[in-house]
């Protein structure tokens, strides 16, 4: 992974080293294979996740790096889940989230990102304890509405795609920040594709209600 690290490539004047290239370019290939329901969602994150831990590691971003550890328990989680709810027409079959259930991801967020940013400055493991505080719980918010097929997991993206924007540039990884910019796009149109599908899966069981 040193060498990883070590080596890169010069784009526009700005150095990238190959494991955040590669991490971010196989995390931005989870974003394209989860807007279309399929299973290789979750193995091509772990690979993601193992490269992108060793970068922020060394851009001494605790949150983001421990975002890592806990985003691989979770992928093994969403790649159980995603199994066992697929469905031959469908796919992965997705839903909308009660209004309980919205307010628990809103909580989980709020709370979440409180007690992180005081663990992150305790123990001066971030310089920006905050923004990295967010991106890391409200990752792990995301990644478990996914797992669940939740279409709200897009929109929790959005905040964190917003929040993480400023903090990879100040944090000099202008690569990743690029990134983040095109993960926006593509969560707008798996918001979209996400919500159709719900909508189908909806129609068809209140069709097979009444019949």
């Amino acid at each position: 992974m040193d060498f990883l690290l070590r080596h890169g490539i010069t784009v526009l004047g700005q150095w990238i080293s190959i494991a955040e290239l590669a991490g971010q370019v196989l995390a931005l290939a989870v974003v394209f294979l989860a807007d279309r329901r399929t299973l290789w969602t979750w193995p091509v994150q772990v690979g993601a996740t193992v490269l992108l831990f060793s970068v922020y590691v060394s851009a001494d971003l605790g949150g983001l790096a421990s975002r890592q550890i806990a985003i691989l328990l979770i992928s093994l989680y969403g790649w159980w889940a995603w199994r066992r709810r697929t469905d031959p027409v469908d796919g992965v079959v997705v839903r909308t989230a009660r209004p309980v259930e919205r307010w628990a991801m809103l909580g989980a967020f709020a709370v979440g990102t409180v007690g992180m940013a005081l663990v992150l400055q305790a123990l001066h493991a971030s310089w920006a304890p905050w923004p990295d505080a967010a991106i890391f719980v409200g990752t792990l918010v995301a990644f478990g509405a996914q797992g669940a097929g939740l279409v709200e997991f897009w929109g929790v993206w959005l905040v964190v795609d917003a929040i993480g924007v400023p903090l990879q540039i100040s944090s000099g990884l202008y690569f990743s920040a690029a990134i983040y910019v095109v993960f926006a796009g593509l969560v707008v149109h798996g918001w979209w594709t996400w919500n159709r599908s719900a909508r189908r899966v909806a129609a068809r069981a209140v069709t097979a209600a009444s019949s």
